[in-house]
């Protein structure tokens, strides 16, 4: 086997593209480890599409050099990144570049402190890091590279070690986390992480090289990605300016000032956040972007300077847009602009009843996407710009989508703010709490309680037999999923619905709302519904068409 001692833009390249392939090849064996037995699992698709867009921009990057390379991985990753999966793949690579920045060519110790960068960064991303899934492989992963670079120069020794720690750390996952033990399987991030590595192993020994790696066209990635998103407008509805200018400033920190010690990100964001709303504050060590609405732009720019030099500064006086969007709204010629909501309400949803049904809730926008289809950092980038809104709200209605969400907001050009909506039905529920009176931050705050005032069901298939918290689950079977928690399971669509609707049920229920899927019909619903009734004739129950995948019916008990 030949050593390696020099990573160099060829090396690196086919390790990046030969990553997206393994991942690509191996997608379904990834989603079959979800936890649930339900026909929904999407961490390998996720992880495979990001990947498969960091491939895309290091195959695009100009600068070859490796530091470069790297750079361009990470930007296609984050603006790729799908799922909490992907999105943490992306923080990986984030630490990974910040690592190497700078270098032409890798060696066996660039690349062990790189992998140890890496897994500093994904560590720091996520609020609370659980250990038994792809947090633990990278670290241990990592620690490996660190500990084989020490006694070897060659990268291929080094990455080797590095594969054999990570395969170590994803068997003993599901000793770390029980709900993994009892389903018997292992964590599929972990398992996805795992591939990667062991396709930059094969790529550094020349087990697999260039003219081994299928580089899938558009047509191949739209097919994966299954459909487009895109954002909807509605009308304008603006709102009271206590705040007048939009300021927005970069500064370079540290450079042009006598500023001398570590910068504190807490400190810096309590000062800006007594002079003015929809603040922003989003800092890499070296540069820091801030965007406020203030009356006294000064005051921030000074602020700044404390820290460091000035890059860009941006003013805009909102009162004379806003202003002048008034005015415009009486010419021909400004129907566009009419037609942009000053905060843009975007939700996250799969099935065109549902997206009527939000709309005519209050949203004013729909990404589509689900469960099985979650869409990435630039699809929820994308429908934040097509809103033309000043301000926007995400409802990802899915706890997979909330990283990508996260990750937007960090991007985004204007404030944008994130209501945690694990479920569709919270989504709704959180939109009856918006009121277009109220600022941003008031507004997210009161759909964030709304939305715990509804309890959300979810009726599907078993697509394997299994045993979770004592439940004995069946292949085929009608399973019934009560806020994340699996409670039911049941032969028959009916006996399963109506046994969830049971647990669900407490003393305050008083409205019943079912949404029926693809795979129900409106009889399907009516039976269900008059079994309800039957249960407690006060109860009230609505049912729509929802039109969603995977599930034959939500249901959501307020």
């Amino acid at each position: 086997m030949e050593v390696v001692t020099k990573i160099t833009n060829i090396e690196f390249g086919s390790m990046v593209n030969a990553a997206a392939q393994k991942l690509t090849e191996n997608a379904e064996k990834i989603n079959k480890l979800n936890v649930f037995p339900v026909p929904d699992g999407d961490t390998g698709t996720n992880m495979s599409l990001s990947m498969n867009s960091g491939a895309q921009y290091e195959r695009d990057a100009v600068d070859t050099t490796v530091g470069a390379l790297a750079q361009a991985t990470a930007k296609g990753l984050l603006m790729g990144a799908r799922g909490n999966s992907g999105v943490i793949l992306s923080q990986i690579f984030r630490g990974f570049a910040k690592s190497v920045d700078g270098k032409e060519t890798l060696t066996a110790r660039d690349l062990a402190d790189a992998l140890m960068s890496g897994a500093e960064t994904a560590y720091k991303a996520v609020m609370k890091p659980t250990e038994g899934t792809i947090l633990t492989v990278i670290r241990e992963a990592a620690s490996a590279a660190n500990h084989a670079a020490k006694n070897s120069d060659d990268a291929v020794v080094v990455m080797g070690q590095t594969v054999d720690a990570s395969e170590r750390a994803l068997a003993s996952t599901p000793d770390l986390l029980p709900v993994l033990k009892e389903v018997g399987v292992v964590d599929s991030g972990g398992q996805g992480l795992a591939f990667v590595l062991q396709a930059f192993y094969e790529a550094l020994s020349g087990e697999i090289t260039a003219s081994d790696i299928h580089i899938p066209d558009n047509a191949e990635l739209e097919e994966m990605v299954k459909g487009l998103h895109a954002g909807a407008q509605a009308k304008l509805d603006p709102a009271d300016i206590e705040y007048g200018y939009c300021t927005e400033v970069m500064v370079q920190i540290g450079k042009g000032t006598t500023f001398d010690h570590n910068f504190d990100y807490d400190e810096f964001y309590a000062h800006l956040a007594d002079l003015g709303d929809s603040l922003l504050v989003i800092n890499d060590d070296e540069i820091v972007k801030i965007h406020v609405h203030t009356e006294d732009p000064g005051a921030v720019i000074s602020w700044g300077t404390h820290y460091g030099s000035l890059v860009k500064v941006k003013v805009d006086n909102m009162r004379d847009q806003q202003q002048a969007v008034i005015d415009a709204q009486h010419t021909e010629d400004t129907k566009e602009i009419k037609n942009a909501p000053e905060t843009a309400i975007l939700a996250v949803s799969a099935g065109e009843g549902l997206s009527d049904l939000y709309l005519a809730s209050g949203a004013t926008g729909i990404i589509d996407g689900g469960q099985t289809n979650n869409p990435s950092t630039a699809d929820i980038l994308a429908a934040i710009k097509a809103s033309g809104a000043k301000q926007a709200i995400i409802l990802p209605n899915n706890g997979n989508i909330f990283m990508a969400a996260e990750q937007a907001v960090e991007v985004a050009e204007i404030p944008v703010q994130v209501v945690h909506t694990k479920t569709l039905q919270q989504g709704l529920t959180a939109l009856l709490a918006y009121n277009p009176l109220n600022d941003l931050d008031a507004n997210v705050t009161a759909m964030e309680e709304n939305k715990l005032t509804v309890k959300s069901g979810q009726v599907t298939t078993a697509v394997r037999e299994t045993t979770i918290d004592g439940l004995e689950i069946h292949e085929g079977d009608f399973i019934g999923i009560i806020d994340g928690k699996l409670k039911i399971s049941a032969a028959d669509l009916q006996a399963a619905s109506i046994q969830m609707v049971q647990k669900m049920l407490d003393e305050d229920s008083e409205i019943i709302t079912i949404l029926y899927g693809d795979n129900a019909t409106k009889a399907d619903a009516e039976t269900f519904a008059e079994a309800i009734a039957e249960l407690d004739e006060d109860l009230e129950v609505e049912i729509h068409q929802g039109g969603q995948p995977v599930y034959p019916f939500l249901v959501a008990v307020e």
